[in-house]
């Protein structure tokens, strides 16, 4: 089981080794700073906001709907 915010990080992972791109990458393809999505990534900032993931969405070109439909997201628990 996992927390949301740690399905959130998986599933950016996921897209990312599918894509073969770096974190890195994802961050200057999504436009925002690196330090926005490696502090998330490093558990050091929480709970994204939606626009946030809009614009990684827009790193993988897919849709906001695409990004949550994953098994990943089936058994998510409260934080």
């Amino acid at each position: 089981m996992l927390t949301l915010e740690q399905a959130i990080r998986k599933r950016i992972i996921e897209l990312a080794k599918e894509r073969n791109i770096t974190i890195n990458k994802v961050s200057t393809l999504s436009g925002l700073p690196h330090t926005t999505l490696l502090s998330f990534m490093n558990n050091e900032t929480h709970n994204p906001r939606i626009s946030t993931l809009l614009h990684i969405c827009e790193a993988f070109d897919i849709e906001l709907k695409d990004f949550f439909n994953s098994p990943i997201f089936k058994n998510v628990i409260e934080e």
